[in-house]
Formats: structure tokens, C-alpha cells, sequence
């Protein structure tokens, strides 16, 4: 087989490809009768897709003329992604034919966007970057309207769209400006032409500027974090539960490969970017959700602020640095898809609620629900022994270990601030009286999830070996190779 092609590298995205395909020809002639069988089709879909990913390992491989490559690092990230969405179509089984919305559509739409996330952590190229980054937005801007008949998810579609157009084209044109100052557009390429150089000129860290602004909003990185709160809002909370696992993650790893690959020798030109981002980040996504009433959007601030802790890592420009991203990316999963569980479990007279001050008494009602609620929160508080203390304790160290100490402090101090809002929700639950019980929350749809996700955060402390070995394969993959 030609190296120039490679078909055996990309073997997990094609099979998804076609997995999709026809399940949407499945789909067209069954009809919605067959909804729940697509659904879990496409579930086995993402596992079997995930399986052949670890059965081909992590040596690199380079296919499609250096557009795609396939190493340890990318193995790591697409194995979070498919994991993040496997459970997150999981959990909108029950929600979907509860609220009417169930349609075969959904999880074919679902596994197209997984693919997308899987091109881009793979991208080699800035032209396969952007199809890939496409092709999950595509398939995004759709979930976020998928409620037709929902004023509020037909306007966070729209502005989802709206903005994410912008920033598309804020790419091209830092991705352009690159192309035009470097001469090339793969990543190989750009990054033999700047280890050659003394300093890059002043176009290309226009271009790195462009380009980081617009990935910037894939990640809802302040200051591109404006359409977060509406769209996390205003999308179904199964989307919304989908938006803050996989393709957050796919962004940051796809952020971190462009910034340490190409531009690897160019750290001191973006490091000051995603400094002010990190900071920023930390700052909007602690103080602004202290205000906030709605659940949704309290985790849409939440994620920004996670955000960005993992891009203090970035910040360190390290090795040391990409591990603790990485890490920390896949303790975030575990956490958002265990919160976004207990919060499609709010569901009272068999109406969804989102208000904060609904989860009043819960731990008298449905005292598991409320245990499992309460330990996410402290985990995302980044309070020991959970495991998003480790998470934060990784990135913080890295960039202390870069001589970035301001940094760390701020994240640290910001962390301090977040209890607040992850704390009032604890309190809400065990000292505040019931003022209407949830319905009987908990089916196997959203409890294995919950249950996945509180292992993994509870017991991180006596077996990281998973994570962190896989985080430092995937770092070295990245940095070293």
C-alpha cells in the first residue's frame, strides 16, 4: 500500500464514516420506529470504533500525502472523545422519548460530529485542521436546534452558527496569513521552516494570533466565550451534556497540537496568548457563574473556567505541560458527564427543571443521587482526594515548573473562588427542605453513566496508572516525536 495514502491509518474514522451512512439509509426506510435501535447501534458504533483505535497502538503514522497522522497522542484523545460520546448518547435515550424529541437523526448526527473530533485531533495539515473542525461544527450547530418546536434551542442554534462562522473565518484568515509568511501548511513543514529561523516574522505571529483566536472559540476560551451560557441554555440538556464533554476536549487537544507541533519553537510568541486566556478564562468562569440561577448555564461557566486550568498547562509550553492538559481532560470528562446525569435526572411531574434552587432537599429524597451530585462538586472544586485536585495539582505544577508562577497563583486563588458555586449546590441539597421531590430519577440510561463517572473521580487516588501512564505516552508522542 502507498504511504502517500495509508488507508490503515485512518481505519477507526472510516469505519465510522460508513457506520454512519448506513445507519442513516437504515434510519430513511424503518422510519422513527427504529429511533431507540439506531441509538444503541450507534453507541456500539463509537465502542467498536474505540476498540480498533487500541487494537492499531500509538506508533506514528503519517497518511493522505501527511494530511493525517495517527500516534500516541492522537490515540489518547480520540479514546476520551468516543468515550465522552458514547455516554452522553447514553444519556439522551430516556430524555429524548420523554420530552418527543426522539429521532433517528440524533445519534447518526452525534457520530458524524464524533468524527469530526477524531479528524481534527489527527489534522497534520492546517486544510485537514479545518474540514475536521467543520465537520463537527456542521453536525453541532444541528444538536443545538434539534428541539424544532423550542424557541430558546432554535435561537442557541443560531447564534451557535452565527459566531461559529465568525471564528471559522478568523482561522482561515490566521491560516492564510501562516501559508503566506512559511510558505507551507503542514504541520511537518511549518515546523521545519521555524526551527531553521532566527524569529518568525511578524506576519506569521499574526497568523498564530488569528488562528488561536479562533480556536479559541471551539474551546468557549474567554475572550470568545460569549455564545457558552445561551447556547449551553437554550440547547437540549442531553446536547448540552454532549457539547461540554467531546467536543471540548477534542478542541483543547486539537489547540495543543497546533501549538506545540508547528509552532512548537515559536513559545515565547504564543505563550503570553494563552497566559491572557488562561487568565481570563479562570477569572469569567469563577466570578460570573456566582450569579447564576441556572444550572446549565452555572456549568457553562464552569466549563470555561475549566478551560482554563487545562491551558495553564499549555501555558508551561512543556512536555510536563501537555501531560497535565491531557490529564486533566480526562478527569473534566468523567466529572461533566457524572454532573450531567444528576441534572437530567431534574425532573419533577415528569416536566424538566433547571433552576438551581430545585435541588433543594434532594438528599432526603433521593439520597444516592445526592451523595454522587455532591462528591462531582467537590471533584470540581478541585478538593483532595477527589480526582479534580490531581487534575488542577498537574497543570498548576507544570507551569510552576515553567517559572510560571503568577499563573499558578491565579488559578489556584480563582479555584478558591469556585467553591463558592460548587459548595451552595451541596448546601442546597443536604440543608435546605424539600420544597417539590424530583420524579423516580434514575434509570440505567443516566445511573451507569453517574456510576462510571463517581468511580473514576472517587477512586483516581489509589489507581491513576490508566491516565497518567497514557497522558505521559501521549506527551512524549507529541513533544518528543
Amino acid at each position: 500500500m502507498s504511504e502517500a495514502i495509508n488507508v490503515a491509518a485512518a481505519v477507526p474514522e472510516i469505519f465510522l464514516a460508513l457506520a454512519a451512512m448506513s445507519l442513516l439509509i437504515y434510519g430513511v426506510f424503518t422510519g422513527e420506529r427504529s429511533t431507540r435501535t439506531v441509538t444503541w447501534a450507534a453507541i456500539v458504533v463509537l465502542v467498536i470504533a474505540c476498540g480498533l483505535l487500541l487494537i492499531k497502538g500509538g506508533d506514528r503514522e503519517v497518511a493522505f500525502a501527511g494530511l493525517f497522522v495517527i500516534d500516541s497522542y492522537a490515540v489518547f484523545a480520540k479514546v476520551l472523545i468516543l468515550i465522552g460520546s458514547a455516554l452522553a448518547i447514553s444519556m439522551s435515550i430516556d430524555f429524548n422519548e420523554r420530552d418527543g424529541t426522539a429521532r433517528f437523526e440524533y445519534p447518526i448526527i452525534a457520530v458524524i460530529a464524533t468524527l469530526g473530533m477524531m479528524m481534527m485531533v489527527s489534522a497534520n495539515d492546517l486544510m485537514s485542521l479545518y474540514i475536521g473542525l467543520e465537520l463537527q461544527s456542521l453536525s453541532l450547530y444541528i444538536l443545538a436546534a434539534f428541539r424544532r418546536d423550542s424557541l430558546k434551542s432554535t435561537e442557541a442554534g443560531l447564534k451557535y452558527f452565527v459566531l461559529g462562522a465568525l471564528s471559522s473565518g478568523m482561522l482561515l484568515y490566521g491560516a492564510s496569513l501562516v501559508y503566506g509568511f512559511a510558505g507551507t501548511t503542514s504541520f511537518d513543514g511549518l515546523a521545519l521552516v521555524f526551527a531553521a529561523e532566527s524569529g518568525p516574522s511578524i506576519g506569521v505571529v499574526v497568523g498564530i494570533v488569528f488562528l488561536s483566536a479562533g480556536l479559541a472559540f471551539k474551546v468557549s476560551a474567554v475572550p470568545f466565550h460569549m455564545w457558552t451560557p445561551d447556547v449551553y441554555e437554550g440547547a437540549p440538556t442531553p446536547v448540552t451534556a454532549f457539547f461540554a464533554v467531546a467536543p471540548k476536549i477534542a478542541a483543547v487537544v486539537l489547540f495543543v497540537r497546533v501549538l506545540m507541533g508547528p509552532f512548537g519553537d515559536l513559545v515565547e510568541q504564543w505563550q503570553q496568548i494563552i497566559w491572557v486566556i488562561a487568565v481570563g478564562s479562570m477569572l469569567i468562569g469563577s466570578f460570573a457563574a456566582i450569579a447564576q440561577t441556572n444550572i446549565k448555564r452555572l456549568m457553562a461557566y464552569s466549563s470555561i473556567g475549566h478551560v482554563g486550568y487545562a491551558f495553564v498547562g499549555l501555558a508551561a509550553g512543556t512536555e510536563i505541560g501537555v501531560r497535565g492538559v491531557l490529564i486533566y481532560m480526562a478527569i473534566y470528562l468523567f466529572m461533566n458527564i457524572g454532573a450531567f446525569a444528576c441534572i437530567l435526572a431534574m425532573r419533577q411531574k415528569g416536566r424538566m427543571v433547571e433552576e438551581i434552587s430545585d435541588l433543594a432537599g434532594l438528599s432526603r429524597t433521593h439520597p444516592m443521587v445526592a451523595a454522587a451530585f455532591a462528591a462531582l462538586m467537590f471533584s470540581m472544586a478541585g478538593i483532595p482526594p477527589l480526582a479534580g485536585f490531581f487534575g488542577k495539582l498537574y497543570v498548576f505544577l507544570a507551569a510552576i515548573d515553567a517559572g510560571l508562577i503568577v499563573l499558578a497563583v491565579i488559578g489556584v486563588l480563582t479555584s478558591v473562588v469556585s467553591c463558592y458555586y460548587y459548595l451552595r449546590i451541596v448546601k442546597l441539597m443536604y440543608f435546605d427542605d424539600v420544597v417539590e421531590p424530583f420524579d423516580h430519577p434514575l434509570g440505567r440510561a443516566l445511573g451507569v453513566p453517574l456510576l462510571i463517572s463517581s468511580i473514576v473521580t472517587g477512586l483516581f487516588i489509589f489507581y491513576p496508572t490508566p491516565i497518567t501512564s497514557g497522558a505521559a505516552a501521549a506527551a512524549a508522542a507529541l513533544v518528543g516525536g
